[in-house]
């Protein structure tokens, strides 16, 4: 194993978690206490409620936004290619399974063998889990699945700034577990790969605490680790126009088996904190283009009034021609939006500066890959806050559509 991954157990909640492991390796930092401590939500309410699994979409992706996250990439290994559907096969029942607070397995386990759930989840409800599995470009080059790769799904390309660890990008399979408690989102996860072993190897782990953009109009717009209100004016779950425009892939593809999917894009973005809490108030508003209590654009009042991109005063933008909002928005980027659904990490220390390793785990999903990559060209050598951020790690993945009663990711994506 290149690394161990920091788990925090329920008798240490609010403390620094204590170290675990995923099967056939991986990688991700430390998770702090602060990832380990359930949300107010865990307690209950909300967190009793069970997600759908199947759907003609998958969960996870306009789910209204949990507040943990535990993301995983995994390699299938060539030798064991093969015995993959098989594996899909049971990792579908698995998370159906689990996605319901139901034990994985029979429940009649063997005494003399090893048990078929983890059993750390056990007496917890499900958390609004949720489980989103997307398939990486590396994973078509078999030739099993060459036939079946979309056009679109290739690695993304570089971008200026960018310093990304290998260990930290990319993987033939990505799996996306989201819920109200840590715990139960790292079950998931744990479990796919145990249940994958010797077929797949985790290649990179990245936790996530504390959504940093609101999926549904009912949810308060979250925060993220500069302070900022983050994801104002992202996709809603009932924009369902906007969903077809620029989410799930449409009949117009070269793949049928994916109309009702979508591009799933991943970057861990670390943010230099230490440098942003140094600045002034007045230059990190100019740097976003909002004031930092209240969300609103520099032109408004309010979090949801409309920018003015037009407005002067002095003859100068009040919203700077560098900020991120302008540089990210519709209006600078012909009317195209996207879907965010990010969460915040914290791994620890860099031990080279001695500075905070955190930062955003970006997530974001696309009909079109491209559309990421045409604004990120602009953000990467244009926005203001690219002072702050070093871009550490990446992946693209296509997500299919969610299964149909009885279907399993196996025979999915097989064919």
């Amino acid at each position: 194993m290149r690394a161990m991954v920091d788990v925090s157990r329920r008798a240490f909640l609010g403390t620094l978690g204590i170290a675990g492991a995923f099967a056939g390796g991986g990688a991700a930092g430390a998770a702090l206490g602060l990832w380990g401590s359930p949300s107010p939500a865990a307690a209950g309410g909300s967190s009793a409620q069970r997600i759908p699994f199947r759907g003609p979409h998958q969960a996870g992706i306009t789910t209204p936004a949990q507040d943990r996250l535990v993301f995983s990439a995994f390699d299938v290994n060539a030798a064991a290619f093969d015995q993959l559907r098989a594996v899909l096969d049971r990792w579908t029942e698995a998370a159906e399974a689990m996605t319901a607070g139901r034990p994985v397995g029979p429940g009649d386990d063997d005494p003399a063998a090893p048990p078929s759930d983890t059993g750390e989840a056990l007496g917890l409800p499900p958390s609004r889990l949720t489980i989103t599995i997307g398939y990486g470009p590396s994973l078509f080059a078999h030739p099993a699945l060459r036939p079946r790769r979309p056009a679109a799904l290739k690695p993304l390309p570089p971008f200026p700034g960018d310093r990304l660890d290998p260990l930290r990008s990319g993987g033939d399979i990505a799996v996306q577990a989201c819920a109200d408690d840590p715990q139960v989102a790292f079950h998931a996860v744990r479990n796919l790969a145990r249940i994958g072993r010797g077929v797949v190897t985790t290649r990179w782990v990245q936790l996530g605490f504390g959504r940093t953009s609101s999926t549904t109009a009912d949810q308060q717009t979250p925060r993220n680790l500069m302070g900022f209100k983050d994801g104002t004016r992202n996709i809603r779950a009932d924009e369902t126009e906007a969903l077809d425009r620029y989410v799930w892939i449409g009949t117009e593809s070269d793949q049928p088996w994916l109309v009702g999917g979508t591009f799933l894009v991943v970057r861990r973005i670390r943010m230099l904190i230490e440098a942003w809490d140094r600045d002034s108030l007045q230059d990190q508003e100019q740097v976003i283009g909002r004031f930092k209590v209240s969300g609103a654009p520099l032109t408004g009042r309010d979090e949801f009034d409309p920018p003015d991109f037009s407005a002067t005063c002095g003859g100068e933008p009040v919203i700077p021609r560098d900020a991120h909002i302008r540089l990210a928005s519709a209006e600078e980027n012909d009317g195209v939006r996207m879907l965010r659904r990010g969460y915040s990490f914290t791994d620890g220390m860099d031990g080279t500066t001695g500075e905070l390793d955190a930062g955003l785990f970006f997530i974001s999903f696309h009909k079109d890959p491209e559309i990421f990559v045409s604004i990120q060209r602009k953000l990467a050598t244009s926005d203001a806050l690219r002072e702050y951020l070093v871009h550490t790690g990446s992946g693209l993945y296509v997500c299919p559509p969610g299964l149909k009663g009885g279907q399993t990711w196996g025979a999915q994506l097989f064919g």
